[in-house]
């Protein structure tokens, strides 16, 4: 049996830690940014949270959920909604930042989510390229744009994206792929989503 080299031994050592990082780096960046979400809500009241940790925490979601639940559950509650949502639409200033932040935040979670629509998008022609991105605006008539869409193209390992407005034979439903699908398999990069892993490029080792 060949006495294994050095540098054989690196390799290998090198390798598995590597691995290593692959498998606990997701588990320790989740922890830390759930640790981080929770310490940073806790310290709104700090004597509070020096006390009972987690309690302003939990408050603050127990909080949350009530005001959902009474804001569409309740036409008093829907109504103060409302009116407050009117009063920052109309407060020079206040409206530019409440405005976009309630658009971005409804366009994810909520009744109303806008990325609810993926679909394939030929963006050249030759040699013929295909990208997924979700429908956003089916029509853009108001913009002189007649018979042209508006679609969200997100970009992969970010949270970042570009809209780009095209004719609308340029695209095509996703088939076989949820909105929630798709979306991981864009921002995945293509290497998550609808397949097995099977069907995964690695790498030669």
């Amino acid at each position: 049996m060949k006495k294994p080299t050095f540098e054989t031994l690196t390799n290998i050592f090198l390798k598995n830690f590597f691995q290593g990082l692959i498998i606990i780096g997701p588990i320790g960046l989740t922890i830390y940014v759930i640790w981080s979400v929770i310490t940073s809500i806790d310290n709104i009241i700090p004597s509070v949270a020096r006390q009972i940790p987690g309690l302003v925490f939990i408050s603050v979601l127990f909080f949350t959920s009530l005001l959902g639940y009474l804001g569409n559950k309740f036409v008093v509650g829907r109504f103060f909604v409302d009116s407050i949502d009117r009063l920052l639409e109309k407060i020079p200033g206040i409206k530019h930042i409440y405005s976009p932040t309630k658009d971005v935040m409804s366009s994810f979670v909520g009744d109303k989510k806008k990325f609810s629509d993926p679909v394939w998008v030929k963006t050249n022609e030759n040699p013929e390229i295909w990208r997924i991105g979700f429908l956003t605006q089916r029509e853009m008539e108001v913009v002189q744009k007649e018979n042209f869409v508006a679609v969200y193209l997100p970009h992969s390992y970010a949270i970042s994206g570009w809209v780009i407005v095209t004719e609308e034979k340029n695209i095509k439903p996703v088939v076989g792929m949820s909105a929630a699908t798709a979306m991981k398999f864009a921002v995945s990069g293509g290497v998550a989503g609808f397949h097995s892993d099977d069907n995964v490029f690695k790498a030669p080792e």
